[in-house]
């Protein structure tokens, strides 16, 4: 059987892709072309935007918060399109997210969990627009005496620079472009060239929800030379990214210059504290391994890729993941029986492999997986769910992120060991606590140097503030946090004489 995505290629008429620049669709000097994940197959290609484009669609982005009508819109003109936005978003679900199928190989099957759901960015838009009308400023009372007035005001921060990642494009699109729209900016957006033509249909779709021209910008292409020309550019207020580490230091970097604002979400090793009191220690191991291996396989900033377990569950925490890890199907992203993704590119394959591999090195023992798929999946980049277990927080595969169907299983004695070696790391995104003793959950969820903490299970939503502490980022998305994060604060003192009364 030879894998294939060719057809459903036709069936969704995918085009390929140009910029958007000033409410002008345009073509650029050079193009670059997708190949799927699964297959190796060519499937379209896009613009990629030179130094040249990015600087026009940043001027345009300018021109249009200096001098449009959206910074000066009521609050019910914007919701009005933010809402319109959100029903498009649902009744272009399907085609949306076989769009994604064909840039990431996420598998329809997984349409629907809070990373890979149209309906979800649909929200995300709904609940910010419902902060338009809602955040305003304070007027605050003399503090030494005397008559005056100091109130403040919250302003759009200017022209955002929104760069997305590969993996979750729906709602990184949704948790970026939807609170700077609200709160009145203007946005030029990259998305990743490993996800670029459902964010393509998404911006079409913003200006068929009726936003003006020029709000919205959209320049594709990769790091070198499209993301570099944006980052550095001086025309830009703020830059929203989520990626890799070493591309969030060099935004830091480069903002440093103009003073741009940033919020950064850098990835994560997230624990899964797994104690021996769980209320079930095997859907404690499905959950971990689930998120590890199902949908992106692995390839989440968020997910469970450590499991510290007490020594007493660590046998059954180990069978029940195995269970999970023998079961997940690969394939045709559009088969509905297809359970995960392949990896994004073959220098992630190699990454990976790479990782497994000093793995076993570094003397962790390899319960299952560890190879790449070969026969009908060679052609992809299909890695077998792999678990290490016996490994110590120093190994490699404790401390870095994989980005891959890769789950460590690092075992601990008692509650105060289990908080050391959760924190023992640069990261600080997520965690899991599962226990049944509700103090013992609260105590260690105050404990864990991270932003995100689920205890008993772990859920995202659109008001929750996203976000982590150490090298996880800078800054949240998501609920007012997300809002307030793409306005200034203004302040004006007013005395208050009887002339002015």
């Amino acid at each position: 059987m030879t894998l294939t995505v060719q057809p459903h290629r036709e069936t969704l008429g995918l085009k390929d892709g140009r910029l958007l620049i000033g409410g002008e669709f345009r073509e650029a000097d050079e193009i670059w072309t997708h190949h799927h994940p699964a297959t190796g197959e060519e499937i379209g290609s896009f613009a990629v935007a030179s130094a040249k484009d990015v600087d026009a669609a940043v001027l345009a982005a300018r021109k249009a918060f200096d001098e449009g009508p959206w910074r000066r819109s009521t609050a019910s003109q914007r919701i009005k399109v933010l809402r319109k936005y959100g029903d498009l978003l649902r009744e272009h679900s399907d085609e949306l997210r076989g769009l994604q199928a064909l840039d990431n190989g996420v598998p329809l099957s997984f349409g629907q969990i809070y990373a890979t759901s149209v309906g979800i960015a649909a929200d995300i838009f709904d609940h910010h627009a419902g902060w338009i009308d809602k955040v305003g400023g304070q007027t605050l009372p003399p503090y030494q005496g005397g008559d005056h007035l100091a109130m403040t005001f919250r302003e759009p921060v200017g022209v955002v620079a929104a760069i997305l990642p590969w993996n979750a494009p729906f709602v990184l699109f949704a948790q970026k472009l939807a609170p700077a729209l609200a709160a009145g900016c203007t946005v030029v957006v990259k998305p990743s060239e490993y996800a670029s033509f459902c964010v393509i249909r998404m911006v079409e779709l913003l200006i068929e929800a009726g936003l003006p021209e020029g709000v919205v910008n959209l320049v594709t292409g990769p790091g070198n030379p499209t993301g570099e020309a944006l980052i550095t550019h001086p025309g830009v207020d703020k830059i929203s990214f989520t990626g890799s580490r070493a591309i969030g230091r060099r935004i830091v970097e480069a903002s440093a210059g103009t003073m741009k604002r940033v919020s950064l979400e850098l990835g994560g090793k997230s624990p899964a504290i797994v104690f021996a009191d769980a209320p079930n220690v095997g859907l404690a191991a499905m959950t971990c391994m689930g998120m590890v291996t199902m949908g992106l396989s692995g390839q989440a900033c968020v997910a469970h890729t450590r499991a510290l377990v007490q020594r007493d569950a660590q046998d059954e925490f180990i069978s029940m993941a195995q269970m999970l890890a023998t079961a997940v199907t690969f394939g045709d992203p559009f088969d509905p029986a297809v359970l995960a993704s392949p990896l994004i590119n073959g220098k992630q394959l190699d990454r990976v492999l790479g990782f497994i591999e000093r793995g076993q090195e570094e003397g962790a023992r390899l319960v299952t997986g560890g190879t790449r798929l070969d026969g009908d999946y060679a052609s992809g980049n299909f890695v077998a769910p792999t678990i290490f277990a016996d490994a110590s927080n120093d190994m490699a595969i404790a401390r870095e992120e994989i980005f891959g169907p890769v789950l460590t299983v690092v075992p601990f004695d008692d509650e105060e060991e289990a908080v050391r070696i959760a924190n023992d790391t640069e990261y600080g995104l997520g965690a899991g606590v599962y226990t049944n003793d509700v103090r013992r959950a609260f105590r260690v969820s105050k404990a864990l140097r991270v932003g995100m903490v689920g205890i008993n299970g772990f859920q995202l939503e659109p008001h929750i503030p996203f976000g982590g502490y150490k090298q996880s980022g800078l800054g949240r998305e998501g609920g007012q946090s997300a809002y307030e994060a793409y306005t200034e604060l203004k302040t004006v003192m007013m005395p208050l004489t009887d002339e002015m009364m």
